[in-house]
């Protein structure tokens, strides 16, 4: 962890703030209610046992996940098309791949990654690794198993298969 990194979580963007150094002698009851813990004693047990160094982290609510309000905006530039098409295709080590995978993610929401590679003909390893770079464009969105298709990445496929009807 530094100082200044941000971290996408469910609840949102957390920024860390600090992070400090400590022996067990300077952990606080603070710290363990922060912790989540109801006793110093309980924190300290959990940590017995474990090798490594103890730190302290500060974090804060820094906003919403933008991809939440991304996804939800289904306007999309000529640029924005493009790059889904050119950068992220192009770049690819093994082909065109964005149009394929929106469209086994629309046909198939909610199924596991392993089963949608299958389908994709590769490693599931790399289909999540392309999944997750259409869901930092706010194309779709991981589920508690599986992913769906945004409302912005309905806009993007409903062009992709247009596209590809009239080659």
């Amino acid at each position: 962890m530094r100082v200044g990194t941000r971290l996408r979580t469910a609840a949102g963007v957390l920024l860390i703030e600090s992070v400090d150094g400590l022996e067990p002698g300077d952990i606080t009851v603070a710290d363990a209610r922060r912790a989540g813990m109801g006793t110093l004693d309980e924190l300290l047990d959990s940590l017995a046992g474990h090798d490594g160094d103890i730190f302290r982290i500060g974090v804060r609510f820094d906003g919403a996940d933008p991809r939440v309000t991304l996804r939800a905006s289904p306007t999309l530039s000529k640029e924005d098309l493009d790059a889904v098409l050119t950068r992220l295709d192009r770049a690819s080590r093994h082909g065109r791949w964005t149009h394929r995978t929106l469209r086994l993610i629309a046909d198939h929401p909610g199924l596991r990654a392993a089963a949608l590679a299958e389908m994709a003909g590769g490693p599931t390893a790399a289909f999540k690794i392309d999944v997750r770079k259409l869901k930092e464009m706010g194309l779709t969105e991981s589920l508690d198993v599986g992913y769906r298709i945004s409302p912005r990445g309905t806009v993007v496929l409903t062009e992709l298969d247009s596209s590809t009807n009239e080659e």
